[in-house]
């Protein structure tokens, strides 16, 4: 084991994915034959920049980067069709830095449009002073014996990345906080990244959080039941923080393989009390409303950028038996009349008398 030194540790430069980790718990690096395994924290230095030049903080501040610079990242795969594919490294050596929340990972395909990944050099897996690894997980919220039962929950799925899902849960945040209610906004899967974390708490959210609070960096690649492990830990934590609601985001497409087999999953499913589907044009609202009935889970609207577009609204509208709605519906206290939340609206009723 290297050991580091508490003033080494100070200057590095951590990243949000490891933003629960304690760094009084890192005392050195494990080099020497590591296998290198999905949610390690990891100390890197950057080689060469490239595609990301800055570092997203734990506080949202995104840090400039420096050829030279330490910094704390957690080790993972990504999917992410309009940026990078990667995969999680298994040694110690040469990696990339696969997204600026702070993901060491082996990029193998990108969007044509991305540049080269900044290349990193894992200089090892941090330890404790027994030796031990640290993992993200270390440092998550305790496991439940149940979801939060009566909770309603209000899943945000759609067509693809950059389909409008988060700006319209967003928009949900904001018209159920307008109508009185406690909200509490919820990531399920992705990358970690505090940008949507953060437009969810301006939306009004008296609670946001996400999958790196239950010990991912990343879930692509994490096995079903560890992700409804996840979102089930992710729920009780709203439901002890007061929440009257919460609305849960899932990244990327209903192709996305944790996604799809997320919303596939009847006992999942169970802990839903609707969904809404961001489309960018009435083709894909169409596909994917199908989709999901196919499945059992009927959207009760569609909503996303298609909404940026009155003609492509009309276009869902005259091919769907569900409400199309624009973001400014889904930001207005009436979005709870729209909503097949009985508790919430009851709620609601009451706070207006």
């Amino acid at each position: 084991m290297l050991s580091l030194t508490t003033d080494r540790v100070a200057r590095i430069k951590t990243s949000f994915t490891t933003r629960r980790v304690d760094l009084d718990a890192i005392a050195g690096l494990a080099a020497e034959g590591v296998a290198i395994q999905p949610g390690d924290v990891v100390v890197a230095k950057i080689i060469e920049l490239s595609q990301h030049r800055r570092i997203e903080r734990p506080d949202g501040r995104r840090a400039h980067l420096f050829e030279g610079d330490e910094v704390l990242l957690a080790a993972g795969a990504r999917y992410a069709p309009d940026q990078f594919e990667a995969d999680c490294p298994n040694e110690i050596g040469p990696a990339h830095l696969a997204a600026a929340g702070g993901v060491a990972g082996l990029v193998r395909a990108s969007h044509d449009r991305m540049r080269a990944p900044t290349s990193l050099e894992i200089l090892g897996v941090a330890v404790r002073k027994d030796g031990r690894r640290i993992q993200l997980r270390d440092f998550a919220l305790p496991a439940t014996i149940a979801p939060s039962q009566g909770l309603p929950v209000i899943a945000v799925c759609g067509a693809s990345m950059n389909a409008g899902k988060t700006h319209t849960a967003a928009m949900l945040v904001r018209g159920l906080t307008s109508a009185g209610l406690r909200v509490a906004a919820l990531k399920v899967t992705g990358t970690g990244s505090g940008g949507d974390l953060w437009f969810y708490e301006d939306a009004g959210a008296i609670h946001v959080g996400d999958f790196t609070d239950v010990g991912f960096a990343t879930t692509y690649r994490a096995a079903l039941g560890e992700v409804i492990d996840g979102a089930d830990r992710l729920i009780a934590d709203a439901a002890i923080r007061g929440a009257d609601v919460i609305v849960m985001e899932l990244a990327d497409g209903l192709h996305q393989l944790e996604t799809a087999a997320l919303l596939s999953d009847p006992g999942f499913q169970q802990r839903l009390t609707g969904a809404l589907f961001a489309a960018n044009d009435a083709l894909s609202a169409q596909s994917g409303v199908a989709w999901l009935k196919e499945r059992g889970l009927e959207p009760f609207a569609v909503a996303g950028g298609i909404g940026r577009s009155p003609l492509a609204m009309r276009e869902a509208s005259n091919a769907l038996d569900v409400q199309c709605l624009f973001a400014h519906e889904l930001a207005t206290a009436e979005i709870v009349d729209r909503l097949p939340i009985d508790r919430a609206k009851t709620f609601a009723a009451k706070v207006a008398a």
